[in-house]
């Protein structure tokens, strides 16, 4: 049995504008969140777009990425606006019978899917730099692969009477489990990838510090939701949100480690070598074009 949430309550404030200003909270950290998180998409694609090159990305980060954020919109927008699924939900949950599935959440999901798929893009389809060895390891192709097997027959177990054996329910929350799994280990290629190359060089630290943002907001808005329902299931109905933040935090606290700390000296350098590296190819191609005017 689940223990009250404390309430974030004012004595001052009659209990409607409580309520009112509750919520008011939980948007305002709602928005703040997908801005923080939205925004942080963008530095790793203006980095490979400037340098032209991938070089110290793992693709296998990348390719979860897509996946991971394919779950995330598709059981957000379910939980949105599917009233069937809705439904199972609050007979499932009675003491919180809304799903703490916010607009927010949905628009952070989509763009992020949106993004991210054109990152991974730069990968393949932009001719830029990459290693011969940066290639989808066996196994995360096998991870994928089992992804995909496990929504497929969650999708076959649905009790098309409707019962309540296994329900459209349990298929979004395969979903948001898949999710989750993908967080859990889309992080440790490109944290093992910094290893072995000592340096977090074409790894946006920007990145990461937007991201760390966002993972503690969107666990500060879950805790305001769950304690305007008083009650803590509010939490575990919606698991991926709250995983989500919390794997987001310890491994974005790993990588600001290892770019502050670990490799510190050593992507400095790597990151100056590149840059006199690029000087020297456009001060190449200059000449190339003045010997081919004259």
């Amino acid at each position: 049995m689940s223990s009250p949430a404390p309430k974030i309550v004012s004595p001052d404030l009659p209990a409607a504008s409580e309520h009112a200003f509750a919520h008011a909270v939980s948007r305002l950290i709602g928005w703040c969140y997908v801005a923080a998180w939205s925004v942080s998409f963008y530095p790793q694609f203006i980095i490979n777009f400037r340098r032209k090159a991938v070089t110290g990305l793992s693709p296998d980060f990348f390719t979860l990425n897509v996946l991971g954020f394919a779950c995330y919109t598709v059981s957000s927008a379910t939980l949105l606006f599917s009233q069937t699924v809705r439904d199972q939900y609050s007979v499932r949950h009675p003491n919180s019978p809304e799903p703490t599935v916010r607009w927010n959440d949905l628009a952070f999901a989509a763009h992020a899917l949106i993004i991210s798929t054109l990152t991974w893009s730069q990968f393949f389809a932009w001719g830029y730099e990459r290693h011969r060895s940066q290639r989808l390891s066996t196994p995360v192709t096998l991870l994928i692969f089992s992804i995909f097997g496990a929504i497929v027959l969650s999708a076959g177990f649905v009790d098309p009477t409707g019962g309540h054996r296994w329900q459209w329910l349990d298929v979004i929350y395969t979903l948001q489990y898949s999710k989750l799994l993908i967080s859990l280990t889309k992080y440790i290629p490109q944290a093992l990838l910094n290893h072995r190359l000592q340096s977090t060089v074409g790894w946006s630290i920007e990145n990461i510090l937007l991201d760390l943002t966002g993972g503690v907001l969107s666990l500060a808005q879950l805790l305001v939701d769950a304690s305007l329902q008083a009650d803590w299931s509010g939490i575990i109905g919606n698991p991926v949100k709250f995983w989500l933040s919390q794997i987001a935090i310890i491994f974005d606290l790993v990588f600001i480690w290892q770019h502050y700390v670990l490799y510190r000296n050593t992507t400095k350098k790597v990151e100056e070598e590149e840059a006199e590296s690029r000087v020297e190819s456009e001060r190449r191609g200059l000449l190339a074009g003045e010997e081919r005017e004259i």
